[in-house]
């Protein structure tokens, strides 16, 4: 069973897209429930995208991709 990694739609208060800026574990590689998986940023914010879940990370959207809330953006399986 997997867990779906989404942009949280609390993260900022905009309904504006958000850029993916880094992935901070590669696909493919392990994490723990709670780690900082991914950055976006937001006029000039970056914001934390935390894992759901432990496990290995499956990356769904790349760095550079452009997001919007509610957005699947990587899988823990």
């Amino acid at each position: 069973m997997s867990t779906d990694i989404v942009v949280l739609a609390d993260l900022w208060e905009e309904d504006e897209d958000a850029v993916i800026t880094t992935w901070l574990t590669s696909d493919g590689g392990q994490v723990d429930e709670g780690d900082t998986v991914a950055e976006v940023m937001v006029q000039k914010a970056q914001h934390e995208i935390l894992a759901p879940a432990s496990g290995t990370l499956e990356i769904v959207k790349d760095a550079d991709e452009t997001v919007s809330k509610g957005d699947l953006i990587g899988r823990i399986s």
